[in-house]
């Protein structure tokens, strides 16, 4: 099943391959389900059914004007899982997709839901407020839409090529075809979507979903994460969530899950058997 269509009529791209207990992945902004490509193959060669999907307005899905908030993101997760039939699944989300994975199941609920992962995630807010003084400034994030507006391919070669994974750190060693991957997902979405997606990853407060939420959830992060700050987000989720456990990783950058794919993938298949 190549497409799921949602209530409003969203045409929403899956990958579903294998059989077994059934893992989910949510990709980052503004990328693809093939940013899962290290993790899906991995957890297929374990035993596992493999799932991703491109967001609305991302990769392959419809590239609908609206609908690009957490809520929408939540309500098409719970679309794709309900046509897929999906229980006792494991939810991982990266990124905006940690926080889509929040909301979804404090949105609805964790009957299909055995456990969850999030990994250098938004979560609980990345906004700078008076409730939030560790946060960003807003002027980070109109930064970002002003540099997409300008010229979303240099903007998105520009990001991984640096911070997102760390390159911009005196000892990298950059992979020019990984920066080249990461601009290949984000060119094939759409500019409107990516746009406002800023806002729902930038501005979405997830603290109160974070109290709800019963299931069994590790909070991945990586102390060198120059997208989504370490001391805002990761310590704070593990917090505030009922049955959380945070692992913190030194030295990792944002996108930990391509660059220190081994770890991430050895450190989820472990909190999934345990």
């Amino acid at each position: 099943m190549p497409m799921v269509t949602t209530k409003d009529g969203v045409e929403i791209f899956c990958k579903d391959w294998g059989s077994g207990q059934p893992i989910v992945f949510s990709h980052g902004w503004p990328l693809s389900a093939d940013d899962w490509d290290a993790q899906m193959l991995f957890f297929l060669g374990q035993g596992f059914r493999v799932i991703a999907h491109d967001r609305r307005g991302h990769g392959r899905s419809s590239q609908v004007s609206d609908g690009h908030d957490m809520d929408h993101y939540a309500d098409d997760l719970a679309a794709v899982t309900a046509a897929l039939d999906l229980k006792n699944a494991v939810h991982v989300g990266h990124s905006t997709g940690g926080g889509e994975v929040i909301r979804y199941i404090a949105r609805h609920g964790d009957e299909r839901v055995s456990k969850a992962a999030i990994i250098s995630a938004v979560p609980p807010l990345m906004l700078k407020t008076e409730s939030n003084p560790g946060g960003l400034p807003k002027e980070v994030f109109d930064g970002l839409r002003k540099q997409l507006a300008a010229s979303r391919s240099q903007f998105y070669h520009d990001l991984p090529a640096g911070p997102f994974y760390g390159f911009n750190r005196a000892a990298a060693k950059p992979s020019e075809a990984v920066i080249l991957n990461w601009w290949r997902q984000g060119m094939m979405g759409g500019a409107k979507a990516h746009y406002d997606g800023i806002t729902a990853f930038s501005e979405t407060d997830f603290t109160e979903d974070l109290k709800t939420i019963n299931v069994p959830v590790l909070v991945m992060h990586g102390d060198d994460d120059q997208i989504v700050p370490y001391a805002d987000s990761g310590p704070l989720s593990a917090k505030l969530l009922k049955n959380g456990t945070l692992k913190t990783y030194k030295g990792f950058p944002h996108g930990m899950p391509t660059t220190e794919a081994d770890t991430i993938n050895a450190d989820l298949l472990s909190f999934i058997r345990s």
